[in-house]
């Protein structure tokens, strides 16, 4: 099965899951630097329904929300691996800034975010609800971050 896929692709798969009687799970983010908070999260997220999509930030996207310097791993290779998990059942590469288009066009059952984001905060909150969907916050695992790798790595390796 092919978990990588277009918008578009992923639309009509998502109608055809849907008519299926399958609950749909969404959730979005950079994921660079896969770390186990990434993992537990989504593998709690894939808890709250029968198919898990995660809309992917591109590179440019990811480049424009953490600054010139990031990502550090390419969006092919961090759908390649986000896919690889056994809990993600489709991934798909979105370019906006936020997922605000990709929720509208899939219409998920239950819109995933992190307890790192404030429920006032959160893209799609308003959407999700107006056709019966939840939204559903995460703890986040505390200590585990993308940042946290790459100033451990600083600090090891770039003393002066």
């Amino acid at each position: 099965m092919k978990k990588i896929l277009d918008r578009n692709i992923l639309q009509k798969k998502a109608d055809v899951l849907r008519k299926e009687g399958k609950k749909i799970a969404f959730t979005n983010g950079c994921f660079d630097i896969l770390h186990v908070g990434h993992v537990r999260y989504l593998r709690a997220a894939k808890k709250t329904a029968d198919i898990l999509i995660l809309g992917l930030n591109s590179d440019s996207s990811v480049r424009s929300i953490k600054g010139e310097k990031r990502p550090l791993v390419s969006e092919q290779e961090r759908a390649e691996v986000l896919a690889a998990l056994e809990f993600v059942d489709y991934v798909t590469i979105f370019h906006d800034l936020t997922p605000l288009e990709l929720i509208n066009c899939l219409k998920p059952d239950f819109l995933i975010k992190g307890g790192d984001w404030a429920e006032e905060n959160i893209v799609g909150r308003e959407e999700i609800k107006k056709w019966g969907g939840e939204l559903i916050i995460i703890p986040q695992v505390k200590g585990k971050s993308t940042t946290n790798i790459i100033e451990n790595i600083i600090n090891a390796y770039c003393t002066i």
